[in-house]
């Protein structure tokens, strides 16, 4: 007789730009390409994502040079969308996912982090837009978002995950929970934030438990519970928000990282769990001690099985 219990699921820890600061393709605050992957490979890792597109060179050959020599390999690339506003903005948008697509498809990576566009400026706080979506938008976000992932699954092979994020339309549980009801769960799954999704109030455990098929991918990343309620009593916007330190380093905010990787470990499919602690700016040589106490934290936490 087979056993209905799932094999546990293997989980792959790799880290990203982000933890060095990288915000933009380039910036002379952040740290040379070259910085973070030599870094990023002495803190222990061995997977990463592209970051913005263009502050990795965005030649595949080149890139898999560096990242090779490095021990290094590429899990996801990242791209951003406006998809609420419907068939008018897709060939701008596909125009963006289309190289980012090819170059991660060409790095042997099989996920596309879609994070959706902010409804205010991440730094001045300017209200770009109205922070709550008709009908009609929920209605073009849902399906224009099966359409890139149908898209970019026909053309590139790869799978996209849909990452809620702070001052986004997909944000809260609430909403988090109408689109995934709204979408097709063979086209579209979620790369879940758990700091993103604390930040707007959510419980990763719980959403894992609740939609355990949908998770396709994993950012893990804390905040700091203090500086959070200080930037939801205020208002703050993200950006301000990071640069006063709301995403912190772990253990040291919510939510736990180690019930949130058992109940991953509980879903029996493969992973990827991918280190983002957003500073920006930070100093350049910030970084590297907390990406090293990090990967260090995160063996004691057992999540990860062998890479191959």
């Amino acid at each position: 007789m087979t056993s209905s219990v799932p094999s546990p699921t293997r989980i792959r820890i790799g880290s990203a730009p982000d933890s060095w600061g990288v915000w933009f393709p380039d910036d002379p605050q952040q740290v040379p390409w070259e910085r973070f992957l030599d870094e990023v490979s002495e803190a222990g890792y061995e997977w990463i994502e592209l970051g913005p597109h263009g502050y990795l060179p965005t030649d595949p050959a080149r890139l898999a040079d560096e990242t090779a020599r490095r021990n290094l390999a590429v899990s996801a690339g990242t791209v951003f969308t406006g998809l609420h506003h419907g068939p008018s903005v897709w060939d701008r948008t596909w125009e963006h996912v289309a190289d980012i697509a090819a170059l991660t498809r060409a790095m042997g990576a099989g996920h596309l982090v879609v994070i959706p566009s902010f409804w205010r400026d991440d730094r001045t706080g300017e209200m770009l837009e109205d922070r709550t979506l008709t009908a009609a938008q929920w209605r073009d976000l849902t399906t224009q978002t099966e359409r890139l992932a149908r898209e970019v699954r026909d053309r590139y092979g790869l799978r996209i995950v849909v990452h809620p994020h702070a001052d986004t339309h997909i944000d809260t549980e609430e909403n988090v929970d109408r689109f995934l009801d709204a979408t097709d769960p063979d086209l579209v799954s979620l790369c879940l934030d758990t700091g993103h999704y604390a930040y707007c109030g959510g419980d990763s455990v719980k959403l894992i438990r609740t939609y355990g098929e949908r998770i396709g991918y994993l950012h893990l990343k804390q905040v700091d519970p203090v500086v959070l309620a200080d930037v939801v009593e205020n208002e703050v916007p993200f950006g301000p928000a990071v640069a006063r330190g709301v995403m912190c380093e772990p253990p040291g905010g919510v939510p736990a990282l180690e019930p949130v990787l058992d109940a991953a470990r509980a879903l029996g499919t493969d992973l990827f769990a991918i280190v983002e602690q957003d500073m920006y700016p930070c100093p350049p040589d910030k970084p590297l001690p907390i990406a090293r106490r990090t990967r260090e934290f995160l063996r004691i936490c057992g999540p990860a099985r062998p890479s191959s």
